[in-house]
């Protein structure tokens, strides 16, 4: 078991209150999971357990993990209630009580109001990554939540960071919590940490500089404003980078379709916001690039924490001017180990990467299908209408994801026109879908 499984489960099993505090990657969502599935009533068919997220994504990868736990537990029911979806399919998925709902608070709130979710029976509440549900301003809806709710219950808040906000809330919502907090700083023998002082208008230029000298596999890029996301990613595309922007900007679609690109491979640069990057499960990270420094430096230990797990290196680089100074003192203190500061002077650029016409492509590509599973479409489906081609094998196909009404799939780049001309042309199931190339 990880840390913080190892402290926190025991104490959950018991049907105690938790505040805990641990880093993204911890294992944290396992302890809540085998919780509330621990207790869990499978021929009672009223919501038991409700878990609270800041994000559609982090919703989704909750769900997902819950649903990995229960698989040796028939019948078990979980719903994911999210915002940028339509309501009408899930008041249809309400009429049945899920055993376990997870959701974003608004349209968690928006249910309750409508008389179509029920928590009369709730046994336990889960609010994950509370301080940035916090920060995003949802405090009120996640009290008229609470208000709507059996008060016996078990309350488990689960945060990253610890700032007087959240111990409020405890003190608001939560009987006697035990308090658990796991070292909030990574293992710096996994993380190769480089800041670089760089003059006034250099940032662009010298991210740049920083791609070609390491030529990281996959990259998150922090910026602290989403409108500098955008400029940014536009800007390195011009470049020859494959660049995406993650930002509160975007349609759920759009955020959705991000995400399994990066994920998959089929771009290798991804610029976030940390309020859009939180509880995005990115595994295999190669770098991690602040080109903004962040003015706390508990967010920052965050930001770094995404590369260099599972035993992998890591590489966590950071750009600053004189003027910030001060920010990289209150790194140095909340670690308590000095930083590497470098020049730009010492990125050295392999003459290959000089040419002009070099472009930094990704491994993969990705293809959208227009059918997802509501057309009960499967991934073996998908990998099986490819690989009956005799030219393509199943080496060359990479990841595969489903969605209600769209499945994406991760080619690899010299074969992606021959895989689009085969999925176009042929059948899934028996059926003809619309099949595009994601650029």
């Amino acid at each position: 078991m990880t840390p913080i499984q190892a402290q926190s489960l025991p104490i959950v099993l018991k049907g105690k209150d938790l505040l805990a505090q641990a880093k993204t990657g911890s294992g944290k969502t396992a302890v809540f999971g085998i919780g509330l599935l621990y207790k869990l009533e499978a021929q009672t068919y009223r919501t038991q357990a409700l878990v609270l997220c800041p994000t559609r994504e982090l919703a989704d990868q909750v769900s997902n993990e819950i649903r990995r736990l229960a698989r040796a537990m028939p019948n078990t029911k979980i719903l994911t209630l999210c915002g940028g979806k339509p309501i009408g399919p899930q008041l249809a998925s309400l009429e049945q009580c899920p055993h376990i709902v997870v959701g974003t608070p608004g349209r968690i709130l928006k249910h309750l109001q409508k008389g179509s979710l029920k928590l009369d029976r709730l046994k336990t509440l889960v609010l994950d990554e509370a301080d940035r549900m916090l920060d995003m301003g949802f405090h009120e809806d996640i009290m008229h939540i609470i208000n709507l709710m059996p008060h016996k219950r078990q309350t488990l808040l689960f945060s990253a960071t610890y700032p007087d906000e959240i111990k409020n809330i405890s003190d608001t919502i939560q009987n006697d919590p035990a308090d658990v907090r796991v070292e909030a700083l990574h293992n710096n023998n996994k993380i190769k940490q480089v800041f670089y002082e760089i003059q006034k208008g250099e940032r662009t230029q010298t991210l740049v500089a920083l791609l070609q000298h390491y030529n990281p596999e996959s990259s998150v890029v922090f910026c602290n404003r989403k409108q500098q996301c955008q400029e940014l990613a536009d800007a390195l595309w011009q470049q020859g980078f494959h660049t995406l922007a993650l930002h509160g900007d975007l349609e759920q679609r759009e955020r959705g379709q991000v995400l399994v690109q990066f994920s998959n491979k089929s771009s290798s640069i991804l610029i976030a916001t940390d309020v859009a990057a939180r509880g995005l499960d990115i595994k295999d990270l190669s770098a991690v690039i602040n080109f903004e420094l962040s003015p706390d430096p508990e967010i920052h230990i965050h930001r770094i924490g995404r590369t260099g797990r599972a035993g992998n290196e890591g590489l966590a680089l950071s750009l600053f001017m004189a003027s910030e100074t001060a920010k990289v003192n209150a790194i140095e203190n909340y670690q308590k180990s000095p930083v590497s500061i470098k020049t730009t002077s010492t990125l050295t650029i392999p003459e290959h990467r000089r040419q002009e016409n070099y472009r930094l492509s990704p491994p993969m590509i990705t293809l959208c299908i227009n059918a997802g599973r509501k057309n009960k479409v499967r991934a073996g489906d998908i990998l099986g209408a490819l690989t009956a081609n005799p030219d393509l094998h199943g080496k060359q196909i990479g990841k595969i994801d489903i969605f209600d009404n769209l499945a994406y799939v991760a080619i690899e780049r010299p074969i992606a026109k021959q895989a689009l001309k085969i999925l176009m042309e042929g059948k899934i199931k028996g059926r003809k879908f619309k099949v595009k190339k994601l650029r």
